[in-house]
């Protein structure tokens, strides 16, 4: 039996729905949908509070578990927030070159309406 099957078989066993599940454990509905089909797991404070509810050792919760999916999975959140961070950063680089050019084109503005004013009176 794969980890998220256990997590339905218990939840069944008890007569409740996802968000009462949720509920109980301090997370929402859709954290446990997740968990039941299979996209993602609990973290470690969660499967504690899960085998507390259960009344199950850890052992026996997550027996059998496959823990490659959970190394798979767990590398796929990694990459996407390695990613969130790489986008982030260059977001804020490409701000700083607006600010930059911005900068530099108003400085040669400036020193174009100087001379052009200076060229104005020299005449």
């Amino acid at each position: 039996m794969n980890f998220n099957e256990k997590l339905i078989e218990l939840r069944n066993s008890k007569h409740l729905s996802q968000e009462e599940l949720g509920h109980e454990i301090g997370v929402s509905r859709q954290t446990i949908s997740k968990w039941e089909s299979g996209q993602s797991y609990p973290d470690f404070q969660r499967l504690v509070l899960l085998s507390d509810y259960y009344g199950l050792s850890l052992d026996e919760l997550v027996r059998n578990l496959d823990v490659q999916d959970v190394r798979d999975k767990n590398m796929s959140a990694e990459q996407l927030n390695s990613i969130y961070n790489d986008v982030g950063f260059a977001k804020k680089c490409i701000k700083w070159w607006i600010i930059i050019a911005g900068i530099a084109v108003g400085i040669v503005l400036l020193l174009v309406l100087h001379f052009v004013i200076n060229a104005i009176f020299v005449w």
